[in-house]
């Protein structure tokens, strides 16, 4: 059972953090928080920015993990696939995130 945690994880974490930071985009878009301003960035910039930030943390966080030796799998190929998915999981959050960060927060 924890070989399939091992290596599932990261493409599930991915999953969440997709939700999580699209959703977050829905609430900014939908409740017009526009004006609001925090230092010399806007408000809804800054959140999107931080979810970003903290989404691709926890996935490197993860690769990080999958390739230590205490949450490593004993067996080659379970290691080896574990760390693909985590791989394939941060090129995952980075690439598919990135429009919240590089585009207009609302149209």
């Amino acid at each position: 059972m924890k070989d399939i945690i091992r290596i599932l994880i990261a493409p599930l974490v991915w999953l969440a953090s997709f939700s999580a930071v699209y959703g977050l985009h829905g609430l900014i878009c939908g409740h017009g928080v526009d004006g609001a301003v925090f230092g010399v960035i806007a408000v809804p910039r800054f959140l999107l920015v931080g979810a970003y930030i903290l989404a691709i943390l926890i996935q490197v966080g993860l690769v990080w993990a999958l390739h230590s030796a205490r949450f490593g799998s004993p067996s080659p190929f379970v290691r080896f696939v574990s760390r693909a998915t985590g791989w394939l999981g941060l090129v995952s959050a980075v690439w598919a995130l990135l429009p919240t960060v590089t585009t207009t927060y609302c149209l």
